[in-house]
């Protein structure tokens, strides 16, 4: 006899849900006040272990630079950067998910569309001027401007 599965949601996942219906609040703060959006995000990367703080930090200055009309939030415990509502990229950090490497991302929503296929993530071990410059281009591009 095969020992039975525990019913409901793990501990991870309830936390989960609770993180998000938390964020939906601040999202709604968000959209009316982008001064409200932007302490979220920073007080999420502020809560980042080395080197995800130094790498969202950096982000968030190239993506507040490159767009301006971008405006900071979260989305799922994570920065991220909205046009019109809607979610265009996001840094996602390589200790909340145990990866080897973070990431920064980019919705659909983004203009990045380069024949039939193109990246819509990238992965980030460390940032150079080099890296920085190719994401304030990709940032740029993706929102036309």
């Amino acid at each position: 006899m095969s020992p039975k599965k525990e019913a409901g949601f793990t501990a991870e996942e309830r936390a989960a849900m609770k993180e998000r219906a938390r964020e939906l609040k601040a999202e709604a703060r968000a959209e009316k006040d982008r001064a409200a959006g932007e302490s979220d995000l920073l007080a999420k990367i502020a809560e980042m272990p080395e080197p995800d703080r130094s790498m969202a930090e950096r982000i968030h200055a190239i993506v507040t630079a490159s767009a301006p009309a971008l405006a900071p939030r979260t989305w799922y415990g994570m920065p991220a950067y909205t046009l019109d509502g809607k979610v265009v990229c996001f840094f996602q950090s390589a200790h909340k998910f145990n990866a080897r490497y973070a990431t920064l991302g980019f919705n659909d929503t983004a203009s990045l569309d380069d024949g039939n296929m193109w990246p819509t993530s990238f992965a980030l071990k460390a940032l150079t001027p080099a890296e920085e410059e190719k994401i304030g281009a990709l940032v740029k591009k993706a929102t036309g401007a």
